[in-house]
């Protein structure tokens, strides 16, 4: 996952911004505007006793200047005199291009996109300018995008009169943002009801909150009761790990390096939901300038861009300290945190994410025959900023998912290696009752009421509650890649507790065979159960409680439930 930041002088360079600040705002900037001034939450100053901390810059996909145009280029795309110009920020994910590029902004002879006959010039752009101001301006022909940002800005960038598609996937964070807390009491997502959370608006973790918020068993009153405290962009999350380890919210919505630290700093912190378990949420990719794309005398660079990047993601990974190294040498973010961290926390932060190389691209593009998990998660998200208020025109006609990428690059790489053809179409899960037992023996993290309805007495699948199992059910899973699952069929309280809780059972059953038969889920993820009318979510004696009518309150009560338990 990627991140804004935005310059602070303060006697000496510091980047504090959407994620990865870290250690070095906290240590040099913030801990003294926490003592001091405080920082400005959602308008509201936390901590300290003076005015509020004062910073600059702007909010993600905004420009806090206009970008410079492109130095005047001579010969073809690619070449020395005209390299290829990607825009990144200061992040670990980016890691294998630095090593493709020979540990260098600039490609170096001898390099991995030296051999291929490309020119790549990185260009770090901490304030995240727009996709618009860097096509129009011609300072860069490609840029970093996570897919839920990508979602919100494409059709910004088509009103502007540009556009632009993915070529590649190039990380996959799995456990690098995450939903923490330090009160025992906080275990799982409905736990939040009546908590504050300390998060960036707009950010793939805001979005992750958001979703697991909508999946989770609540009432709409309670999901209200979720007191979000949205930490100013200028103050990254360096300003929400601030509050955190501060004791001025409850929890807090964080991705690495701040996550680490929080979690190593705060007695008692603990992760309630991370993309561990919702592993195929958040990825990062390359998005590039359709006009460059589509000129044929392109296909070439940007094919070479591709396999160099994926050569980079071999050689990252065969060689993690060489990683570690190019960002160093690269980026004065990442020179200031390991002279602060050291090179081995650095390291350490790899862990939470995968450098996605060809195969990891074939697998969750579908391009294996699988799922195509970027464009769920597209479309997903898509729907989430829209309902959010998030796009700069709400108006703006939705874009299907397949027309935000360009496989071309990707299929004709795979086209040609059979052993990334054949790794991506292997599981990258495996599951077993053992795994499951030991997963169950901790609390679920989040639980969501779906509502297959069945006919009076019956336990067989109607076509209407196969579609809301495929609509509702299904995306859920898929979402949480690495999770067991506890599948439970319930019931309102008309009827006898006997026959409702064999009803229930029977009922769960039916779901759990369509998911195996019908969506390949293995059973070994699921532990069936039926609960009858021991657990409702809502109180069918006194429904008005909960803004419901008892019609309504029974129906929440006889959903089917999916518990997620986290490896």
């Amino acid at each position: 996952m990627a991140y804004q930041m935005t310059g602070l002088t303060k006697g000496l360079l510091l980047i504090v911004g959407l994620g990865l600040v870290g250690s070095i705002g906290w240590n040099f900037v913030l801990k003294d505007k926490l003592k001091n001034g405080g920082i400005t939450v959602a308008g509201t100053t936390i901590g300290g006793s003076g005015n509020a901390a004062e910073g600059g810059g702007a909010p993600a996909g905004t420009d806090a200047a206009p970008a410079k145009p492109a130095a005047p280029a001579s010969g073809k795309l690619g070449s020395a005199g005209n390299p290829l110009r990607v825009s990144l920020v200061s992040f670990h994910g980016y890691a294998p291009a630095l090593v493709a590029n020979g540990n260098s902004l600039k490609t170096k002879p001898g390099s991995i996109y030296a051999k291929l006959g490309l020119n790549v010039e990185f260009v770090i752009n901490d304030d995240i300018p727009t996709l618009t101001t860097l096509f129009e301006a011609k300072t860069a022909q490609c840029a970093w995008r996570t897919s839920d940002f990508w979602a919100q800005e494409h059709p910004n960038l088509r009103n502007s009169g540009h556009d632009g598609k993915g070529v590649m996937l190039v990380d996959n964070t799995q456990g690098g943002d995450a939903v923490i807390a330090k009160d025992g009491s906080i275990q799982k997502i409905e736990d939040l009801a009546g908590k504050s959370v300390a998060l960036l608006q707009y950010t793939p973790s805001h979005g992750m909150l958001i979703d697991a918020i909508d999946s989770a068993s609540l009432t709409a009153r309670q999901k209200k009761q979720i007191k979000p405290i949205f930490i100013k962009p200028e103050e990254g999350t360096a300003g929400v790990r601030a509050a955190f380890t501060a004791g001025n919210v409850d929890a807090a919505v964080l991705w690495d390096p701040d996550l680490s630290l929080a979690l190593r700093e705060v007695k008692g912190a603990h992760v309630v939901y991370s993309t561990k378990t919702a592993n195929n949420l958040i990825y990062d990719m390359m998005v590039c300038d359709q006009r460059e794309l589509a000129k044929p005398d392109n296909e070439a660079v940007f094919q070479a861009f591709v396999d160099g990047w994926m050569d980079g993601v071999t050689a990252a990974r065969a060689n993690p300290d060489n990683a570690v190294q190019a960002l160093v040498e690269t980026e004065e973010f990442f020179k200031l945190l390991a002279a602060k961290e050291g090179a081995p926390f650095i390291k350490s932060l790899f862990a939470n994410l995968l450098w996605t190389d060809l195969a990891d691209n074939a697998r969750i593009l579908g391009l294996a025959g699988g799922v195509n998990h970027y464009e769920r998660v597209y479309a997903r998200f898509d729907q989430i900023y829209r309902a959010e208020g998030s796009l700069a025109n709400p108006k703006s006609p939705v874009i299907p998912p397949q027309d935000s990428f360009d496989f071309r690059f990707i299929k004709k790489a795979l086209q040609r290696n059979t052993q990334a053809q054949a790794q991506a179409a292997k599981p990258t899960e495996t599951y077993s009752e053992q795994g499951r037992a030991v997963a169950m023996a901790t609390p679920a993290v989040v639980t969501k009421p779906v509502s297959v309805t069945f006919a009076s007495g019956s336990f067989e699948l109607s076509k209407k509650a196969q579609q809301v199992i495929d609509k509702e059910m299904v995306p859920f899973i898929e979402n949480n890649g690495s999770a067991y699952f506890e599948l439970s069929g319930n019931t309102d309280s008309v009827g006898s507790a006997a026959a409702n809780q064999s009803l229930s059972l029977a009922r769960a059953k039916s779901v759990a065979d369509y998911l195996e038969k019908q969506w390949e889920v293995p059973r070994a993820r699921l532990r069936v159960t039926g609960h009858g009318s021991t657990r409702p979510l809502c109180d069918e004696t006194n429904p008005e409680a909960a803004d419901m009518t008892l019609d309504t309150c029974r129906s929440l009560n006889r959903s089917t439930r999916l518990a997620v338990f986290s490896k």
